[in-house]
């Protein structure tokens, strides 16, 4: 596991805040520029993603023609100062340069109130609209594209960096589908996973939620690995395997774990399909399989095409300079993406209960499964993310 030091020249862990990446003001100064991006590019008036904070709109730089994707950030949100969890982000695609699967960052704007992230603009949109049009992908095209997931999220976990948001919306394609490829891309709620350090935090998509998070347990690289098996069962299926009607009804799901495969949704879905599924769909995160295990599963280690893995440069230790905090966030917003505050959201009284108090149309049964342990009280505070 990482200790505290330099990744790359300039990039460190944050020594204030687990997780978190900062980048030193020599690197820093260089990086991000001090002007209007309206004087380097002309910008769309109409963002093509929206998010509570951030709004992605089309950039064409006035010299060479070349269009980008401009993301444009608050820097205070709910009187925060949110400026080195953007600085994170951007750290974290500077480490990413060499993989051809995460997107790619070109520059970055600041002003007193927001920051552009400058990046690669992705033509084909989110593979997100791809399952909505076709309520599920083919099973060989299934494999094609988990195969390409992975070899950007083996990239982030060889650097201990998990994602943490792994879902069709936050996956983007380089032209129309089927003839494209992958890109990961939205590293705003990333975290670094360092040894001896937990990182307990209430971050994710609640379909894509890792019992662990819900639990207030520490975050892994496992718990990308679970979103990995949600995803896996969305793309065949067109479904989510723990979806309810309400956050509440699908976080209990999630916490039962409660995983089947419907013949009107797998009939024709292959054994090892199912197999690759439940190997990463396990509650004890040190019991599924690791990114790498996963591209070796009979599922994806029988397909012929070849990988496109990319070592990342070796760690080198060196001592702390200068730090500013690091972050930032991805090309494509998902317009449901909400930043929480104020919200108390108990999961323990939803294990107590059942029926209509619940509303998770449990047995009574799989609810006293559950209550010999405990979950604890969530309390998610403004820093906490639910997508």
């Amino acid at each position: 596991m990482l200790k505290p030091t330099k990744l790359r020249e300039g990039i460190s862990l944050n020594s204030g805040h687990n997780g978190l990446l900062s980048i030193d003001a020599g690197r820093l100064n260089a990086l991000i520029k001090n002007e209007l991006i309206t004087n380097v590019y002309d910008v769309e008036q109409t963002p093509f993603a929206r998010g509570k904070f951030a709004a992605v709109r089309k950039c064409t730089h006035k010299v060479t023609g070349i269009e980008y994707a401009a993301k444009f950030i608050r820097k205070r949100r709910r009187s925060m100062d949110t400026r080195q969890d953007i600085l994170h982000e951007v750290a974290v695609l500077c480490l990413a340069e060499m993989s051809s699967r995460i997107v790619a960052l070109h520059e970055v704007y600041e002003t007193p109130t927001d920051m552009a992230l400058v990046l690669e603009l992705v033509p084909g949109g989110e593979l997100q609209r791809v399952v909505d049009l076709q309520d599920g992908l083919e099973e060989r095209e299934v494999i094609r594209v988990m195969r390409q997931i992975l070899e950007g999220l083996i990239y982030l976990h060889d650097l201990n960096i998990a994602h943490l948001d792994l879902k069709p919306q936050n996956l983007l394609l380089t032209a129309n589908y089927p003839d494209c490829d992958i890109k990961l891309c939205d590293f705003g709620i990333s975290r670094v996973i360092q040894s001896g350090v937990e990182v307990r935090e209430i971050l994710g998509t609640p379909d894509y939620v890792a019992p662990e998070i819900l639990n207030y347990e520490p975050i892994s690289l496992g718990t990308d690995v679970w979103s990995l098996g949600i995803l896996a069962y969305v793309l065949l299926s067109g479904h989510s395997p723990f979806a309810g009607d309400t956050k509440q009804e699908t976080f209990c799901n999630i916490s039962q774990c409660n995983l089947d495969f419907p013949d009107d949704l797998f009939g024709s879905v292959s054994q090892t399909a199912k197999d690759f599924i439940n190997a990463t769909l396990v509650p004890e995160p040190g019991a599924r399989l690791t990114a790498r295990q996963c591209l070796s599963h009979p599922w994806l280690s029988s397909c012929s095409s070849p990988l496109n893995l990319v070592t990342p440069l070796s760690i080198t230790s060196q001592p702390d300079g200068d730090k500013e905090e690091a972050s930032s966030r991805l090309p494509t917003v998902p317009a449901s993406t909400v930043s929480i505050s104020s919200v108390n959201y108990q999961l323990s009284s939803c294990i107590s209960k059942c029926g209509a108090q619940c509303g998770c149309n449990h047995e009574k049964e799989k609810h006293s499964s559950i209550t010999s342990s405990p979950v604890v009280e969530i309390i998610l505070d403004s820093r906490s993310i639910i997508c």
